[in-house]
């Protein structure tokens, strides 16, 4: 591998091809750290704190180690940014004929196959579906990747995307009749050929590690994987180590039954009748789950009479559907298909139902529309571990969180990392931002116990002035969406007493982009947000300027994955608040707290109202973890200094 150190130099590289690249030595550091782990096929996990240019870090070593390389990100947004903006740079600038390639899960592309179904059967979910399916159609015509993120002209989230583009159970895979022209499988063979390849984290767990058809080759051939914003990967072992079967699963296999047998077995009712039977079933099951947006444990539901009965109804319609559909699956490809998701859903409800294992967690989640049945290993560290130790290359974990205070230990217990034969290599790189000058944290006094009916409220009383101070510019993170909407409805209320101006935002009101572009137009807002705006969101400059966390982010205590490791790690005499609970809240806080400082010019206050942080003993491990940004107790304090911030630059929408 090339000298790494050249590369970074004042007259490097980078700097004579990248606008704005200035040497960071923490950024040198860790770039060399990684390509001695290439060069030596080792596990590395790395905490590199906000303003590192950890994806530089990682990507130069990535470039010049001669070998196939995987980079996973932990969303699709990063992945795309990598693809289409870091990666061309670095390759520019160090001038290797690396071959690079973008790769998807499967919803991602447009089918062909799909496509012509929507466009043929016209049945759509409403007349703009119909618009946005005719749109699809042009955009398939010439694009050469079908990546709809490149669809600029229909949303993202537009329902027309769910019938123009295939899923692992309904792909007909060497059977299609466009097989040839396929996108998915195009992307496929580009990463199979390319040294680098760009996946996100569900892609990886789903088709990579568990070696989905046509992905057997990618991850056995490569020689070092990147796992950028690697915090997330326990939680996302935990969901594709795990089975799951859903109401909404059923009434698309329904769905997708009828119209294959629509087209190639017309003459057999019975199938269709069974179609209709199983959706009836599982609109039964999803009504017999109580309550919206909530989780229960397998016990909860022991004595949920009519629960029990409404799974004993669609276990019984599944096996009818799959004895029907077995009869009529020689009749097309399309049929075949829907015969085999049918047996394969029907042994996973089987599994749920009367496999009741030790180290398995069965559980019950709810939505608006929907139920899930699902099983959760008890901890992933095993079967996590064996997948690296059955690969030998180099494995490196990066993100801004993951080590509690200077320990990387429960990161590498969860992932079974510290199981290895090899234990891993840990390493940690500050931040290159004067956080004591650029930052206060502040934990404002006279604050309730957190689970005190008014907490809300005073959270709103507490905030009001800061957010005054700083004419808006202030994101509230709520560990709870019930959190939000009581702080929201709150800050309402006060902005109309006061008469003061401020665009109040709140998550759910647009798409998480759309409300951050008003964020950052109008210059002077507030967003009130919960859980999916604590990581991810960059918002530089002077549109943010205050980040309120209402309380420090414990995981619900009657959670059934929570619970069940909780009572797990009681019964070995271990401490579950200190080693599991504590280590997690804090990650999710640093996660929190990096939202505020993203460049060297940023300034703003950190306001964590919680008063555990400072009346617990265990508080100080969060603060600890925390950038070392200047700490106050003081509100005359805190609104002195955001005064003395620029004004905000405002408009209108």
């Amino acid at each position: 591998m090339q000298d790494i150190a050249s590369h970074f130099a004042d007259d490097g590289s980078l700097a004579r091809v990248i606008p704005g690249f200035r040497p960071r030595p923490q950024q040198l550091e860790m770039a060399q750290t990684i390509a001695a782990a290439v060069k030596g096929n080792r596990v590395l996990v790395a905490e590199a704190g906000t303003g590192t240019g950890k994806t530089f870090a990682y990507l130069v070593p990535a470039l010049l180690s001669g070998g196939k390389v995987i980079i996973s990100t932990g969303t699709k947004t990063l992945q795309d940014q990598l693809f289409h903006r870091d990666l061309p740079a670095v390759r520019n600038a160090l001038r290797v004929p690396v071959t690079v390639a973008l790769l998807k899960g499967r919803a991602n592309y447009v089918c062909h196959y799909h496509l012509e179904r929507a466009q043929l059967e016209g049945r759509f979910f409403s007349r703009e579906d119909g618009e946005h399916v005719r749109t699809i159609a042009r955009f398939a015509k010439v694009s050469k990747t079908g990546d709809k993120a490149l669809c600029a002209e229909v949303p993202e989230d537009s329902t027309a995307w769910l019938q123009v583009t295939s899923t692992r159970e309904n792909c007909l895979g060497q059977e299609c009749p466009n097989a040839k022209e396929c996108f998915v499988m195009a992307a496929r063979r580009a990463a199979q050929e390319a040294d680098v390849v760009v996946v996100n984290h569900h892609l990886f767990f789903a088709d990579v590690m568990l070696r989905d058809e046509g992905m057997a080759e990618l991850l056995p051939a490569c020689n070092t994987v990147i796992f950028d914003e690697a915090h997330q990967l326990p939680e996302t072992a935990s969901l594709f180590f795990g089975e799951s079967v859903s109401t909404g699963q059923m009434l698309d296999l329904a769905r997708d039954t009828r119209n294959e047998a629509l087209a190639s077995a017309r003459d057999f009712v019975p199938l269709q009748d069974a179609t209709r039977s199983l959706e009836k079933a599982a609109r039964d099951l999803r009504l017999a789950i109580p309550g919206e947006n909530a989780r229960y444990g397998y016990a909860q539901m022991a004595d949920n009479a009519d629960f029990h009965k409404a799974v004993d109804e669609v276990e019984a319609q599944l096996e009818n559907f799959v004895a029907l559909a077995e009869t009529q699956a020689e009749r097309s490809e399309g049929l075949e298909k829907c015969w085999q998701r049918a047996t394969d859903m029907s042994e996973r409800l089987q599994r749920w139902r009367r496999v009741d294992q030790p180290d398995i967690i069965r559980w019950v989640e709810v939505f608006s529309q929907s139920g899930a049945l699902n099983s959760t290993p008890l901890k992933v560290a095993d079967i996590f571990a064996k997948q690296i130790e059955g690969n030998a290359k180099s494995w490196i974990f990066t993100s801004a969180t993951l080590a509690v205070g200077k320990s990387f230990g429960h990161y590498n217990d969860e992932l079974g990392l510290s199981q290895l034969e090899q234990p891993p290599e840990t390493a940690m790189w500050g931040s290159p931002f004067e956080y004591g000058e650029q930052a206060v944290l502040y934990a404002p006094t006279g604050m309730p116990d957190p689970n005190s009916f008014n907490y809300a409220e005073a959270v709103v009383e507490a905030a009001v002035p800061v957010i005054r101070a700083a004419q808006g510019r202030a994101f509230v993170l709520c560990t709870s969406l019930r959190a939000m909407q009581r702080i929201h409805e709150g800050l309402l209320e006060r902005f109309t007493r006061e008469g003061l101006e401020f665009p109040l935002l709140m998550q759910g009101q647009g798409s998480r982009s759309e409300l951050l572009d008003r964020f950052r137009r109008r210059g002077n807002a507030v967003l009130v947000a919960s859980q999916s705006f604590w990581e991810g969101v960059d918002v530089p400059g002077d549109a943010l300027s205050v980040v309120i966390i209402d309380k420090l982010p414990f995981a619900p205590p009657d959670d059934p994955v929570l619970k069940a490791r909780v009572e797990w790690m009681e019964k070995q005499g271990r401490n579950p608040f200190m080693e599991y609970q504590l280590p997690r809240a804090v990650i999710s806080m640093k996660q929190g707290a990096g939202r505020l400082i993203r460049t060297e010019r940023d300034r703003g206050v950190l306001m964590i109202c919680d008063p555990r942080m400072i009346s617990k003993p265990y508080g100080r491990r969060v603060w600890q973890s925390l950038p070392p940004m200047r700490r106050s107790r003081a509100e005359e304090e805190v609104v002195e200094f955001l005064r003395q911030l620029p004004a905000p630059a405002t408009s209108r929408d």
